[in-house]
């Protein structure tokens, strides 16, 4: 299934997405027994999946896509998204060309590097990315896979980690470089209001058989800047939940985004950051495409 939340007549909603018919089926106006909110659908885990697969024959719950306002998919998580940086080798190279503060001397990480996105830069699709309040004027994309957690758990094997996914989205890293380099840590150059971009959908596990055969393409006004291969990142994700878990405890709607590959505005010469006025969109298929304007 394709998980959305959206919004209709001013009410947060919970839906499969149907791409084909360009519908949403509204989940608790088909079973009153479902929650409105996606978090509270994943803490139900198979169950809930369960029970959704048979609210899907309702024919009243469906509603066009022109009705609705897809929104991002988790809109306020319950604590920061954990990132991944560094996680592909010719993105590493191209930050060293840059001369990036942050890319140092050492080329490929020896272990994964995690840092955090405030819940409140979080936005959903066609949101207006607010590149304005970057008084740097240095905003960059950056398309990622993301990782929703579906069963909690602290020291996950490597070999267990997969279990423990519920699924999958998009997210833009969208960053303010100088910023990052200003305050050495990325967090605040990562953490503006509008600088996470969500969705469209959260792909369940059963929708992807190998999430490593997945293609990651992002675009600028149309103009192909990323083209890589989840299979190319240095720490795949069962690393990354492995890793992760050993720290601390991962819970029910937790997000991983995974990393960005080669092709970001900083590793060009003259840097293309982003403008008012532009698009950007990551497609990553089945998973549909993240399409958002600069403001």
């Amino acid at each position: 299934m394709f998980l959305v939340s959206f919004v209709e007549s001013n009410q947060n909603r919970l839906g499969v997405l149907d791409r084909q018919r360009s519908e949403v089926i509204d989940l608790a106006r088909a079973d009153p027994g479902l929650p409105h909110d996606m978090l509270a659908f994943i803490a139900l885990g198979e169950a809930g999946l369960a029970q959704a697969r048979r609210a899907l024959t309702s024919v009243t719950a469906r509603i066009s896509l022109a009705q609705v306002r897809l929104v991002a998919p988790i809109p306020r998580p319950v604590r920061n998204i954990f990132c991944v940086g560094k996680n592909y080798r010719e993105h590493v190279q191209e930050l060293q060309t840059a001369g990036a503060a942050f890319a140092a001397k050492d080329s490929i990480p020896e272990v994964p590097i995690f840092f955090t996105k405030a819940t409140s830069s979080v936005i959903g699709p066609r949101q207006a990315i607010p590149a304005r309040l970057d008084p740097t004027h240095s905003v960059d994309y950056e398309g990622e896979l993301a990782v929703v957690i579906g069963r909690g758990g602290r020291g996950i094997a490597r070999a267990d980690a997969l279990r423990h996914v519920y699924g999958y989205t998009i997210i833009n890293d969208v960053s303010s470089r100088v910023l990052q380099r200003q305050h050495q840590q990325w967090f605040l150059g990562k953490s503006l209001d509008g600088f996470c971009p969500m969705g469209p959908a959260i792909a369940t596990v059963d929708e992807i058989p190998d999430v490593t055969k997945l293609q990651i393409h992002t675009r600028v006004n149309g103009e192909l800047r990323q083209n890589a291969a989840v299979s190319s990142m240095i720490f795949d994700i069962p690393t990354l939940i492995e890793t992760l878990s050993r720290a601390m405890t991962l819970e029910p709607g937790d997000i991983i985004s995974t990393g960005t590959p080669a092709g970001v505005g900083m590793g060009f010469q003259p840097p293309k950051y982003l403008q008012q006025g532009d698009v950007v969109t990551i497609t990553i298929e089945p998973l549909g495409t993240l399409e958002n304007p600069v403001a």
